[in-house]
């Protein structure tokens, strides 16, 4: 199979560069599974852009600044920031409804860290209307194919042509991808001139996490293996307040839109307590409120905290958060009169795949958009409802710098099909299922809020046993997409623990208790 364009994953940052690459060329999406199985989808409290006055590119561009705790790249903030009007503009055109005031001006929404109003929405389900917006539109594209229930296995480059390669390899190109089809287990080579990868994050290699079970670090494993860089995966964002209702998988959003609201946050007995770690409260950037959480929590020995918004009008609460009233109500909370029971979880990865400002990776012809992207925005700490607009900004810089390319970009001939000799179907679904139970414990335990040398230290030890006894059994196994997901998520979990040795100071999302200098600072 060839396409000009293979796009990886179908969330904002995909469908949105399909959108936009399909003016030149023709283009194939392959999703794991349906096309809104993704983070979009989830994505509650909005999306940022500078629209009204007072607020400005200036205000914007430091507060997401001040948020990255001095590890965003300038460039990437100011591109993104100063983009962002015409890529709303753009979704707007491919059909998403934004709220709006009586009057017809766009209903602002402010959420942690951000100094101003500069939120758009859709009630609280920002993401799936962008999701739908961009779903009717990329099926009604002739020049888009849409492959449901396809997982894309590895990326081909010079490897596949008998080559040694390494990240140092020059020249070192994507020509396309393996992909698996779940529904007949065939393998099936998919070339084409341009590749991106743009699959999401990794939420699930933690046990509590707000991600959808598809957001498994498929997109980052991939690039690992083709030797792209990958950098900053040591930043695993925790939100601070998802809904505390054990048992539940994935632990259901409480959006920080709500916080922007005037929601606040008590301790049990009903003690406000944020005031003892940020001069914002309820409002300060999301890694001080979850470790301010995570630390109150450890302190009593108790499993959550309150966010309280039974002060502000309940016709209000119900108008701004339909969604979060249905889903407490469904659990017997009506939140206009009782408190929200709420627990920080994985949420957002702030690293990702190294690429420069058109979102091309270290590896020629490979593209990385959304959460499986680094590209400096967020540096340690991502700033509330950035990361929607960085998809859709990177996106179009992407589609821009592949299309201008693709006339003087041809196929890789004489890629190999799949090599299935040696291997058969497995018949030891109960260890996958266990190893990705043990890996995801590893990773919450020693790999959390807060952490140490020892802990990063011991979970790397136990993290290399899993590897070897996956690898082993990939090696002879025909490929399906439990074991897939379970060696990406080793893969992914790896870079985390790696990394985080690698930095000698707490900052942003990371924390080590061994180097608290920074935040004291």
């Amino acid at each position: 199979m060839k396409t000009d364009f293979l796009v990886i994953g179908s969330g904002a940052a995909g469908l949105s560069f399909a959108l936009k690459a399909a003016e030149r060329g023709r283009v194939t999406v392959v999703t794991k599974g349906e096309m809104n199985e993704c983070n979009t989808n989830y994505a509650q409290g909005g999306i940022c852009s500078v629209t009204y006055a007072p607020d400005t590119f200036e205000k914007h561009i430091r507060d997401t600044l001040v948020c990255g705790a001095g590890k965003c790249d300038p460039g990437a903030v100011e591109r993104v920031v100063r983009q962002a009007p015409d890529s709303i503009r753009d979704l707007i055109a491919w059909g998403t409804r934004f709220d709006r005031t009586p009057d017809g001006r766009f209903e602002l929404n402010r959420e942690g860290g951000h100094t101003e109003h500069r939120i758009l929405h859709h009630e609280d389900l920002t993401g799936a209307e962008i999701e739908r917006a961009l779903v009717e539109s990329v099926r009604r594209h002739p020049n888009i194919t849409v492959l449901e229930h396809r997982f894309a296995i590895d990326l081909l480059t010079q490897h596949h042509l008998g080559e040694f390669v390494t990240r140092h390899t020059r020249g070192l190109a994507c020509f396309g991808a393996y992909v698996l089809n779940l529904e007949t287990n065939e393998m099936e080579t998919m070339l084409a001139r341009f590749t991106v990868v743009a699959t999401g994050g990794c939420g699930n290699i933690y046990s509590s996490t707000t991600n959808p079970v598809v957001a498994t670090g498929d997109g980052i494993a991939m690039c690992h293996r083709a030797k792209a860089i990958t950098e900053n995966m040591e930043f695993i964002q925790f939100h601070p307040t998802s809904l505390y209702n054990p048992g539940e998988k994935p632990n259901f959003l409480i959006t920080e839109a709500m916080r922007g609201f005037g929601a606040i946050l008590r301790l049990q007995n009903g003690e406000e307590f944020m005031d003892r770690y940020h001069p914002m409260k309820s409002l300060a950037p999301r890694d001080v409120v979850a470790r301010a959480i995570y630390r109150e929590m450890t302190k009593r020995g108790e499993d959550y905290v309150y966010l309280d918004v039974t002060h502000k009008d309940p016709d209000q609460v119900r108008r701004h958060f339909p969604n979060i009233c249905e889903k407490c109500r469904s659990i017997g909370i009506d939140i206009t009169r009782q408190w929200i029971p709420v627990t920080p979880a994985a949420h957002y990865c702030c690293g990702g795949v190294k690429v420069d400002a058109d979102g091309q990776t270290s590896v020629r012809r490979l593209y990385a958009l959304g959460e499986t992207s680094c590209t400096g925005l967020h540096g340690a700490n991502r700033l509330a409802s950035n990361s929607l607009i960085e998809a859709v900004v990177y996106a179009d810089r992407a589609a821009r710098h592949a299309s201008e390319r693709l006339d003087r970009t041809e196929f890789q001939e004489g890629i190999p099909d799949w090599d299935f000799e040696g291997t058969r179907h497995t018949e030891e679904m109960l260890m996958i299922i266990q190893s990705k139970r043990e890996m995801q414990q590893i990773m919450s335990n020693y790999v959390g809020i807060v952490r140490s040398n020892l802990s990063l230290k011991r979970a790397m030890r136990r993290l290399e046993i899993l590897w070897q006894e996956t690898e082993e059994l990939y090696a002879r196994t025909k490929p399906n997409r439990d074991l897939c997901e379970l060696r990406n998520m080793i893969a992914v979990a790896y870079l985390v623990i790696k990394q985080g040795r690698e930095i000698k100071e707490s900052v942003g999302c990371h924390y080590n208790m061994d180097f608290p200098n920074r935040e004291a600072e």
